[in-house]
C-alpha cells in the first residue's frame, strides 16, 4: 500500500451481512455492494487511502491506496471497523447490516422435522450508532437509510440518534435505484435540514456526489477547529 504523509483515510462498509443459523444456513439480504465499491472508487480518485470493509459481494477492486477486508456477519463487520475508526477522517456506512441474528449458531445442521419451526432473534450492533457515540472532533460520519415510508421523518432520526453529519436516503418506491441495480436515486441530508436531492443516476456518479458531500463537510469541520 502507498501511503503519504497526512494521507486523508476513509473507513466504508458495504454488502450485505450474513448472519449464520447452521453451517450451512444464513440470513441476508439482497444488497450487492456496488454502492459502496463505487464509493470506495471515488474516494480513491480523490487520493484517500480507502479501508473497505465488506461483506461477500461479487465484486473485485484493486488500488494500491485500498485496503479490502472480508467479513461475513455484523459482529465481524463491527470488530473490523473498531480497528481502524480513531485515526480515521470520514466514515461511510453503506453496508446493508442485518438488523438481527439468531440468537444461537448451530454447529450441526438442521434437519427438517416438522412444518413448522420457530428461530430466536436478537438485536445485532449498530455499527453507526457505535460509532456515533465514539466520534472525536473533525472526523465525519455518513449513513444510509433505504425506507419505503415515511421517508424524509425516518432518516432525520437516523441522523440525529446514530449522531451522523449527514444522512444518504435512497427509497424502495424508486424504480431503478436500491439493491441490484446499477443506478440509484438519493437525497443527501445535513444536520442543518438542508435537502439536497438528485435525479436518476448511474451509482459511479452517485458515489462523486457523495464522496463530494462528504469531503466539503470535513473540510469545513477541520476550518472551525482551526478557528
Amino acid at each position: 500500500m502507498n501511503t503519504t504523509i497526512n494521507q486523508p483515510t476513509v473507513l466504508i462498509t458495504a454488502g450485505p451481512t450474513r448472519e449464520a443459523i447452521d453451517p450451512v444456513r444464513f440470513i441476508s439480504n439482497h444488497s450487492s455492494g456496488k454502492m459502496g465499491y463505487a464509493i470506495a472508487s471515488a474516494f480513491l480518485s480523490k487520493s484517500f487511502r480507502v479501508i473497505l470493509v465488506s461483506g461477500p459481494v461479487n465484486i473485485s477492486l484493486t488500488h494500491p491506496n485500498l485496503t479490502v477486508i472480508p467479513v461475513n456477519s455484523a459482529d465481524e463487520m463491527y470488530a473490523a471497523c473498531q480497528k481502524y475508526f480513531p485515526s480515521l477522517q470520514i466514515a461511510v456506512f453503506a453496508a446493508a447490516v442485518a438488523d438481527y441474528k439468531p440468537a444461537q449458531i448451530l454447529s450441526q445442521k438442521m434437519k427438517k422435522s416438522a412444518h413448522e419451526f420457530s428461530l430466536q432473534m436478537v438485536k445485532n450492533v449498530d455499527i453507526a450508532a457505535e460509532f456515533g457515540k465514539v466520534k472525536m472532533p473533525g472526523q465525519v460520519s455518513i449513513g444510509f437509510a433505504l425506507e419505503t415510508n415515511d421517508e424524509e421523518q425516518n432518516a432525520l432520526k437516523k441522523l440525529y440518534t446514530k449522531n451522523l453529519d449527514l444522512v444518504v436516503l435512497n427509497s424502495v418506491q424508486d424504480e431503478g435505484a436500491t439493491f441490484g441495480h446499477d443506478t440509484n436515486k438519493i437525497t443527501i441530508i445535513n444536520r442543518d435540514f438542508l435537502f439536497q436531492a438528485f435525479p436518476l443516476k448511474s451509482k459511479v456518479e452517485v458515489a462523486e456526489d457523495i464522496a463530494a458531500a462528504a469531503i466539503k463537510v470535513s473540510r469545513k469541520q477541520v476550518e472551525t477547529m482551526l478557528l
